[in-house]
């Protein structure tokens, strides 16, 4: 559940980077599902990566009517960053997409957000044009899983 305790920590830390990196700043409010309801079952799942009870990363699958599925909130903490779990995470959320009867993701980061961009670039995901009208997006994605 986006709602508990580690996912509320991890999704804080993920909103206050994106307001320190991106250069116009970051207001979840102004992004689409501020809420992540559509991130619970049945439409979707969030995931936490955990070790030894203390949360280090998460990412949500948000369900749609449009014929796919959005990735979003990828976050991990910088101490766990550079051992693979962003990777790990995403073939993770690829897997739940699967189990729910999902067969396009789609996803969508900012320039400033350079490793993600990296990340996508290099693990199967092709480059979109513009998919919805979020206030912060500059690059835009899909992946058939």
């Amino acid at each position: 559940d986006p709602r508990c305790e580690d996912a509320l920590y991890c999704l804080h830390e993920y909103y206050g980077e994106l307001d320190r990196r991106i250069d116009i700043g970051f207001d979840v409010n102004l992004s689409a599902d501020p809420d992540a309801t559509d991130m619970m079952p049945p439409r979707g799942t969030f995931l936490l990566a955990l070790s030894d009870g203390l949360p280090l990363g998460c990412v949500g699958l948000k369900g749609t009517d449009k014929g796919y599925a959005e990735v979003k909130r990828l976050w991990i903490a910088p101490s766990a960053r550079g051992l693979g779990l962003a990777k790990r995470m995403m073939e993770q959320v690829a897997a739940a997409a699967r189990d729910l009867g999902i067969s396009l993701l789609r996803l969508d980061t900012h320039g400033d957000l350079s490793e993600a961009v990296k990340l996508y670039e290099t693990s199967g995901w092709t480059q979109i044009e513009r998919f919805n009208d979020d206030p912060y997006p500059t690059h835009f994605f899909e992946k058939a899983v």
